[in-house]
Parts: structure tokens; sequence; C-alpha cells
């Protein structure tokens, strides 16, 4: 009983094989078309523009053959993508759904200034937004979204925040939409701007243009902007 459970067994390994092998030859000798259609889904036009030129830069042949890599390298190299995904549609057409990053501060760069993204990208996007912050100093990119997430886990809200100012002493300061100055402090930032929150809702500190968080457990006000 067991050997003809082998037997069976082989057999259907043998034709597997065969068949396999057929179909191979087969798939072999099949032309497909080339890629024709590529639809990108979730920029302005411009940009997708920009993006559509150089994924065809990549002489894409069918749709079986294509170098995914390549493919993945463009998409990720734009600074305007947060998240992705790429779909094959048989025969000829790809889609490529996109996650557009969200812009969050404005910083110089060697004299240009570029948009920093959600993605941690730097783009030099030609539009002008004019609530966005901006990031005075050389921070690292880290460095920036270290003070972010303070922010965010704050009772002061990130749109609040008309300026920022990183010193080469790794701390910042902050500037309301109000034009108020926020001085924390290198360390227990987090502590520091939870405690400025309730000074910047007191009546009688309403008046004071700057805020000195950066002693421990202390605010110090002050009727100037230094």
């Amino acid at each position: 009983m067991q050997q003809r459970k082998n037997k069976k067994i082989l057999i259907y390994i043998f034709l597997f094989i065969v068949v396999g092998s057929v179909n191979n030859i087969s798939f072999n000798n099949l032309k497909f078309p080339d890629v024709g259609n590529i639809n990108i889904i979730g920029l302005e036009d411009k940009e997708k523009s920009i993006l559509l030129k150089k994924i065809k830069n990549l002489k894409l042949n069918n749709i079986f053959s294509i170098n995914r890599n390549n493919l993945i390298n463009e998409i990720e190299f734009n600074p305007l993508v947060e998240k992705y995904y790429i779909f094959k549609k048989y025969p000829s057409s790809i889609n490529i759904n996109i996650s557009k990053t969200n812009f969050l501060a404005k910083i110089n760069k060697n004299g240009k200034i570029f948009y920093l993204g959600s993605n941690g990208k730097l783009s030099k996007n030609d539009f002008s937004n004019n609530q966005l912050p901006f990031i005075f100093g050389n921070p690292n990119i880290s460095e920036f979204f270290d003070i972010k997430k303070i922010i965010d886990q704050s009772k002061i809200p990130y749109k609040e925040i008309k300026n920022l100012y990183f010193y080469t002493s790794k701390r910042w300061d902050l500037e309301l939409n109000d034009n108020t100055i926020i001085k924390l402090p290198k360390k227990n930032t987090h502590l520091a701007l939870n405690l400025v929150f309730e000074f910047l809702h007191m009546n009688e500190f309403k008046d004071k243009k700057t805020i000195d968080a950066r002693v421990n457990n202390q605010i110090i006000l002050n009727d100037r902007r230094n």
C-alpha cells in the first residue's frame, strides 16, 4: 500500500515538471506589450508631470520585466512623497497611488528657501505658504522633529508658532503669532513648555513679550524681546 502511494507521488512530481517545462517554454515565447499607461494619483498636475517624466526615463519594458527597485527608488527620491502604493494593471498599465507629504516649516539652506515635509525631506517646491513657521539656525532634521514632537504633546498648538530659533547650544526659542518669544531650556523642554502655557493665559501677563523658561521650574517675564 505504501509503495503504491509513493509511486503515485513520483508520477505527480514527474507530470508537474513536464507540464511546468512546457508552460515555461510557451511563456518565454510570448511577447507582451510595453508599459503604455502610467497613472499617478495624489500629486498636482505639474508635480505629476515631473515624476512621470523621470519614470519614463527608466525605459520600462513589459509589465513582467520591470525593475521594481529602480521604480521604487525614483518614487522615494521625490521629496513630495510620504507613502505610495504600486499596482500592476495587466497587460500594460501601472497605477501609482501617492500620499503627499505635509509641509511643516520653511528653512534657509545655502541662501535658498526649502520646505520641510513630514517625511523628513526638503523640497524646493515653488509655492508660497505664509502660514508655515520659519526655522532660523541650522538644526538637523531630527532635532526639528524632536522639538515638533514636544510642541505637539504640549498645550500650545503648533499652528500658533510663527518662527523657531535654533542655537548652537542645542536649545530652541519659539516665537508665537502674537510676537511673544518663549525661551526654552536645552533639557526638560516639555516641562518648561507646559509651564509657559499657564502664563500665556493669565491676563496680568498678556502684555509680556518675552517668557524665559531656561531656568528649571522658573519663569522670567520681560516687556522687551531680548
